[in-house]
């Protein structure tokens, strides 16, 4: 019988990971983790439910250059929280297409993180945000790009007896723009067949995000586009797209993916380009 623990600490949480011999998962939202267990596709020793620790981060912290997300913050909020909105447009999109509204409000980021699917509607947008991850255990704390986080499809470097406590994406700067583009097979809830995040700062600079194209989502940067040239832009598409693999499944062929990828691609950076000076807003 899968055991259940509420722990009012990190301390307590290591604990109780400890106590599992590393076959614990940790639960939040568990949008994904309890249908899984229902199916029995997962099946731990114990679930570790952190919404009672007191020593964890808090859900949203803004600073002067940064923002910090802590393991309790949902799609929800993420996607109508005024700072994320307005300077990382391209992730509150992300986030506002997550599942339906009742599992918004449930599931977290750092959970859509932690799953380490490849095809994680927030994770492209994070990755051209400059995301990166603190993991926590007994040994102290350990913080990492998120680029270098995931191994591959839900394999990523927190140890079985590790959390991830925070995300950080810092502020951008000067002029810039991003934004969030993704294909499903209907509308509604569904997972990405394809999905693309933008960002575009004031010099040209290109950092694109791709998820479903690979075992893990890329990430692929390019700088002094002219983005008033289609020719510049589909240039530096060629160099950006070289590192997707997509694979042909249910929700989609290969080829497909790769053409859809492009076409997305686009739109996302003419989005992102627009923003930068305030044309256009998530809706």
């Amino acid at each position: 019988m899968v055991g259940y623990v509420a722990p009012k600490s990190l301390d307590e949480v290591f604990e109780a990971l400890r106590d599992a011999g590393g076959d614990a998962k940790i639960l939040v939202g568990g949008t994904d983790l309890l249908v899984g267990a229902r199916h029995g596709k997962v099946d731990p020793a114990a679930f570790v439910d952190l919404k009672a620790v007191r020593d964890l981060p808090e859900p949203i912290l803004v600073t002067d250059d940064r923002i910090q997300i802590g393991p309790t913050l949902t799609m929800s909020r993420l996607a109508a929280d005024a700072v994320v909105r307005t300077e990382f447009a391209g992730l509150a999109e992300a986030a506002n297409v997550v599942g339906s509204v009742a599992i918004r409000n449930r599931a977290t980021l750092v959970g859509n993180v932690c799953n380490a699917s490849p095809a994680a509607d927030t994770v492209p947008a994070l990755l051209v945000h400059q995301a990166s991850v603190t993991v926590a255990g007994t040994g102290g704390l350990r913080t990492m790009s998120l680029a270098d986080f995931f191994l591959g499809p839900r394999l990523t470097r927190c140890g079985p007896e590790e959390v991830v406590v925070s995300l950080e994406l810092p502020r951008p700067t000067g002029d810039h723009g991003s934004a969030f583009q993704r294909l499903t097979r209907r509308r509604g809830v569904d997972l990405a067949s394809v999905s693309v995040a933008a960002f575009v700062d004031g010099r040209g600079a290109v950092r694109l995000g791709m998820g479903a194209v690979g075992p893990t989502a890329l990430l692929a940067c390019e700088s002094d586009i002219a983005l008033d040239e289609p020719d510049s832009i589909s240039a530096a598409l060629d160099r950006m797209l070289e590192s997707a693999t997509p694979i042909s499944d249910v929700r989609a062929g290969r080829d497909y993916r790769m053409a859809t990828l492009r076409v997305l691609a686009n739109r996302a950076i003419a989005t992102a380009a627009e923003r930068r000076s305030g044309r256009k807003t998530p809706a």
